[in-house]
């Protein structure tokens, strides 16, 4: 426990070091690198100045569903999480209302963030302004703070005391009395309360007067999507706000996007309330830095603020909680689709094409988020063209990344095409789970009732989803290969547009394809070879050693991920006797025990073990200079194959103490992101041989949460409420 005091207060001191700013005072990325201003806004909310007017005397517009126009890529909108319906009281004076609509927006603008304040004290000059609400203020609680995420994605940002407040990450003794930290500076309180302010949607960052190059408020993304195969018209950021944007210190070409998940409606809320609860956005921000750490593309998660005093309303009565997520760009496949959607098939698009607004967003994404290669932006001739290498290039990063979710049983559950990223990240975690034992065809959403989304299906999914890119950008692909370079402003001609559309198909259709097989087979198979410890890769690997032993896995119901750190420790040489007690281990790794058919997989793993150890033993002149292969081996696949895995009891557990108590939730919540940042570390005493009852009492609840847990969770199902 002194070692995590340690480490609270040594971060501590960090995040309040010069060379960090609060939240009010990070820097803004140029204007180049601004998606505000480089897309094009929705009419109603056309420019910040112009937002600001909306915030005083129409603040419905950004609360109302609408369809946006067909040019437009976002809305500004700022943060205002309130129950929806909204609970809108009479005049505390009982007077009549005269205007009912002018009386429902002037109570939405008391509840927008319009009031200034001065932001926490800062060497550094901002552009940014403070803003509160003056009849909204709910409690918030700041109750997680992703570490990781901080020093990846905004090594830059002070907390102040914000880590010191979570207490010390413990499983054991959450409920025990925790150290009390040192008292905060007056600064270093003022900076964690501004934090929790702003990431909680109370107040926000804009500067909404002066040079219209300086402006800035938040916005939302439109987009559309195909959802369980069939279009779903205009989606759009229905509960989740971009409220910043701010260069790496490290990296100024690359920014970091900030986004409030669950922070209220927006005009693409359509019925739902723009919230989010408690247990899902745990459940997201555990999962984000669990899949960032075994080497899984993802957006980023920062931190949790709880509302506990706002209701949401699910299967039950929960409370809210604002997640705060970071990426270098949100842009989805939807987002081309709300461009060009379909003319044919099941669904029926709402809005027309806008073909220069394609080109617009194309632009951006193939310059600024994907940072196309071999690309001359502005030039003339074939060098110039970007829409096929936009395709393709998303189509190599989603090919890398379903094949890391295969390798490592990833299940994300809903993958429509508005949950795709282009750049290929995981996102959108909703009801997503790691796989217990081995089960190719399981399905982890239980509204997935065809099983679209199911474990084997899923690269399926994401090629339809690259090929729902690939036509929306086909016309414009048609139109380069015909122009013999890139299109320009006004280039779309409406006679030509279905040849074009034609031609760009052909072009790209089979190519993207082929791109996001080869890449995802390349990296299933790297990563399945790093996981069994071998350096060569066989032609015959997958049909001898890879395909049988998920089928072992599979028909024995075998731990997927225990099986693997298992067999960090096999030794091909070994007498018979030791053979043996390590066949006993595997099979002690049996989820449904009471079903085995013992005999028949002591035989199935003899002979599978018979074979790895052959394929080890070949390949043992390739370790180079190694005094010992087999440790080293171990080594190795120890540093392949967690040790902790994010599995849904553990996230059932998790949640439940969170909601049960706050207090020593945050302590719990905080020992599981540690575990899930560094799953490969020996948790729990895992060397340790002798009575289990010697362990100190965190080393059994490490080694507790270790496990395969409770057989009730096995092929445990979510829904998609959140």
């Amino acid at each position: 426990m002194r070692a995590s005091i340690r480490r609270i207060s040594s971060l501590q001191s960090t995040m309040t070091s010069p060379q960090t700013l609060p939240i009010s005072a990070l820097p803004l990325p140029p204007s180049s690198h601004i998606l505000t201003r480089n897309l094009t806004p929705d009419p109603e909310t056309s420019s910040p100045s112009e937002f600001a007017k909306v915030l005083r005397e129409g603040p419905s517009v950004q609360r109302r569903s609408r369809l946006l126009a067909d040019n437009a890529h976002f809305s500004y909108v700022t943060p205002c999480p309130l129950q929806f319906p909204f609970r809108i009281e009479p005049p505390e004076d009982g007077g009549p209302v005269e205007d009912k609509v002018a009386y429902v927006e002037q109570w939405l603008a008391q509840r927008e963030a319009l009031n200034e304040r001065p932001s926490a004290s800062s060497a550094a000059p901002s552009v940014l302004k403070k803003y509160y609400a003056g009849r909204r203020d709910e409690p918030r609680v700041l109750v997680a703070l992703a570490e990781t995420a901080l020093n990846d994605c905004l090594p830059h940002l002070d907390v102040g005391d914000a880590f010191s407040t979570l207490g010390t990450p413990s499983l054991s003794d959450a409920y025990g009395d925790d150290t009390k930290p040192e008292p905060a500076s007056e600064g270093a309180l003022a900076v964690r309360q501004e934090l929790i302010d702003v990431l909680g949607g109370q107040a926000v960052l804009m500067n909404l007067d002066g040079e219209q190059e300086t402006q800035w408020a938040p916005w939302a993304l439109r987009y559309s999507g195909h959802q369980f195969g069939t279009f779903a018209g205009q989606l759009g950021d229905g509960r989740a706000i971009s409220i910043l944007s701010t260069p790496h210190p490290s990296d100024p070409d690359t920014t970091y996007e900030l986004q409030l998940k669950g922070a209220g409606r927006t005009p693409f809320s359509r019925f739902a309330d723009g919230l989010a609860v408690l247990r899902s956005s745990i459940r997201e921000f555990l999962c984000s830095e669990a899949m960032h750490a075994l080497g899984i593309p993802t957006t980023r998660a920062l931190a949790l603020v709880q509302l506990p005093a706002l209701p949401v309303q699910r299967e039950r009565r929960e409370t809210a909680c604002v997640l705060t997520r970071a990426a270098p760009s949100f842009v989805r496949i939807g987002s081309f689709e709300a461009l060009n959607p379909p003319t044919a098939g099941i669904g029926v698009a709402q809005q027309e094409a806008d073909w220069e607004a394609l080109r617009v967003l194309g632009e951006w994404v193939g310059k600024r988020v994907l940072k196309l290669e071999g690309v001359q932006w502005g030039g003339e001739g074939e060098g110039s063209k970007w829409g096929e290498k936009l395709v393709l290039e998303s189509a190599r990063r989603n090919g890398k990344m379903v094949a890391a979710w295969q390798a490592y049983g990833f299940m994300h559950g809903v993958i429509n095409t508005d949950n795709v990223s282009v750049l290929g990240l995981t996102i959108d975690y909703g009801p997503y789970a790691f796989m217990d034992v081995f089960d190719a065809w399981h399905i982890c959403n239980h509204d997935d009732g065809e099983g679209r989304y199911g474990y084997k299906w899923q690269p399926n999914a994401v090629i339809f989803a690259l090929r729902a890119l690939a036509t929306s950008l086909a016309p414009l692909i048609g139109a380069e290969a015909e122009l013999g370079h890139a299109v320009s402003a006004g280039w779309a001609n409406e006679d030509k547009i279905d040849d074009w559309r034609k031609t760009g198909t052909e072009l790209v259709k089979d190519e993207m394809e082929r791109v996001a097989q080869d890449a995802c087979a390349q990296e299933y198979g790297r990563l399945i070879h790093k996981r069994l410890g071998l350096r060569r890769h066989d032609p015959s690997d997958e049909a001898e050693l890879c395909r049988p032993l998920l089928d072992l896995l599979g028909e024995h119901k075998f731990d997927f991920h225990g099986t693997f750190r298992a067999l960090g420790a096999f030794r091909p040489g070994a007498d018979e006797p030791a053979q043996n007690v390590f066949v006993d281990r595997l099979l002690a790794l049996c989820g449904t025990p009471h079903n085995l058919d013992m005999a028949k997989a002591v035989d199935d793993w003899r002979a599978w073990l018979r074979k790895y150890g052959a394929r080890i033993e070949s390949e043992r002149g390739e370790w180079g200079e190694v005094g010992d292969v087999d440790a080293e081996r171990m080594r190795e696949m120890r540093g392949a194959n967690p040790r902790f895995v994010l599995r849904q009891w553990v996230l059932e557990e998790v949640i439940k103490h969170v909601e049960r108590d706050v207090d020593s939730g945050k302590r719990l919540l905080a020992k599981v992101l540690q575990m899930a940042c560094n799953p490969f570390e020996p948790w729990g005493g895992e060397d340790h041989e002798g009575d289990e009852a010697t362990l100190d009492p965190e080393l059994k609840e490490e080694r507790r949460f270790c496990s395969l847990g409770d057989m009730n969770y096995l092929g445990y199902q979510c829904s998609c409420s959140s």
